[in-house]
């Protein structure tokens, strides 16, 4: 089980003021106004703790990891090898050898594509992967699909932006050898079925790979509850740095596979005429990792573990539900994702008024939203829409900030007529 203890105790708006006061970035003003974050789909802020615990690494104890015996090394090494501990704990994996540290969600699922897709799809083979599906769940299983003869199958949204598990249990057959499907939409918000699929999948012997991006954010994650074959999610959106991110993937399926790229670290022996990999999880580590990262996205788990995520995903649901309430009094705004079971994200068009343009008029409210087709292109061409307007939420959000938004986009709305 994952080690964030479960607490559902209501948040009152001191709470809140708490917490974003952890938040040195929130305190910014953008053209003369406070700075309304509603972006945390792209990147989330970073609490004061993460900063200082980065900082300090530079400060006390830069060195490479594992290979040095001086001090700096070995202190370095612990630090990055405690944070891993945190990592594989906070997802419910079973060893520290199921954690292994990448660049983010892409490379991670690049990773699997490229190693154990690549070493065990073959021409007639099947892999399947939703609509709804960043593109960085899409690309790489189309490059190796193209590269290996198998056939990269969809499965389809309705209009409210949910998959059917009875569109599921028709196209995984057989044939089926992977499932590529993501926890939480990031376009739509969704919270796919990922546990049914996952079973789903297993009944023909295919693997899953769960794209954890948006969801490691706002909703419990336990892997061995999932029984997922592979989980991948990225620091920054988890209120860690930049740059760093995990794979998680059952000790068997990761000790078969090949490296995928080759460099220092990731060897035990190496001679011209052959190399003897190292022990998981060091054997898809090649190269210097980010250190830093890897310590201060430990120290963001932490301090996610401390708040609860269950707490978490209850308040930010309050969020969810006023703000789609309110945006339900713009004139000329439709909803883009309706799906029953959603987090954090809110997605909309507003007639005659491009997306670019709601996000331009908001930030010279201080008010941050992303807008464009959020690396999600199928999505956007199954709403007929060229682009959304995204507000994406985190803990530190207040209710507030959903009216200042509302205000800003009645402003919108005044100014296109």
């Amino acid at each position: 089980m994952t080690s964030t203890a479960t607490n559902t105790a209501p948040v009152s708006a001191d709470q809140v003021t708490t917490w974003r006061a952890d938040f040195p970035i929130l305190q910014t003003q953008v053209h003369g106004k406070p700075l309304v974050y509603l972006d945390n789909g792209a990147t989330t802020q970073k609490p004061q703790v993460v900063i200082d615990t980065v900082s300090r690494y530079y400060e006390t104890t830069n060195s490479n990891i594992h290979r040095g015996v001086h001090y700096l090394s070995e202190m370095a090494t612990v630090d990055y090898e405690n944070a891993r501990a945190v990592i594989r704990r906070f997802m419910g994996a079973a060893s520290d050898k199921e954690a292994i540290l990448t660049s983010g969600t892409t490379e991670s699922i690049n990773l699997v594509a490229n190693s154990w897709g690549l070493d065990n799809l073959k021409a007639g083979d099947e892999v399947l992967v939703t609509e709804m599906e960043h593109h960085s769940n899409i690309v790489p299983w189309q490059m190796v699909t193209q590269r290996t003869g198998a056939v990269l199958k969809v499965i389809p949204i309705n209009d409210a932006g949910e998959i059917s598990l009875e569109d599921v249990r028709q196209l995984i057959t057989e044939r089926t050898k992977f499932v590529a499907i993501s926890h939480l939409s990031n376009a739509l918000g969704t919270i796919n079925p990922v546990k049914e699929v996952i079973e789903l999948a297993h009944q023909v012997g295919a693997l899953v790979l769960v794209d954890g991006a948006q969801a490691i954010a706002h909703t419990p994650v336990d892997v061995a509850d999932l029984d997922c074959d592979f989980y991948a999610f990225s620091g920054h959106k988890i209120f860690g740095p930049t740059g760093i991110g995990v794979l998680y993937g059952k000790q068997a399926l990761l000790e078969a596979m090949p490296p995928w790229q080759g460099g220092g670290d990731m060897i035990r022996i190496v001679r011209f005429d052959g190399s003897q990999w190292n022990d998981l999880p060091y054997k898809f580590e090649a190269g210097t990792p980010n250190i830093a990262g890897a310590i201060g996205l430990g120290a963001a788990l932490d301090y996610v573990t401390e708040i609860g995520i269950d707490r978490i995903a209850a308040y930010e649901g309050l969020l969810l539900a006023y703000t789609q309430q309110q945006l339900a009094t713009i004139p000329g705004l439709t909803p883009i994702g309706t799906a029953k079971h959603k987090a954090s994200i809110a997605s909309f068009v507003v007639k005659h008024v491009h997306a670019h343009d709601l996000g331009t008029i908001l930030d010279s409210e201080g008010i941050a939203i992303r807008a464009g087709h959020h690396c999600a292109m199928p999505v956007m061409e199954h709403f007929g829409v060229a682009a959304t307007a995204r507000a994406s939420f985190a803990f530190y959000n207040t209710l507030e900030e959903v009216d200042q938004l509302i205000l800003g986009l009645n402003k919108a709305v005044e100014m296109f007529g």
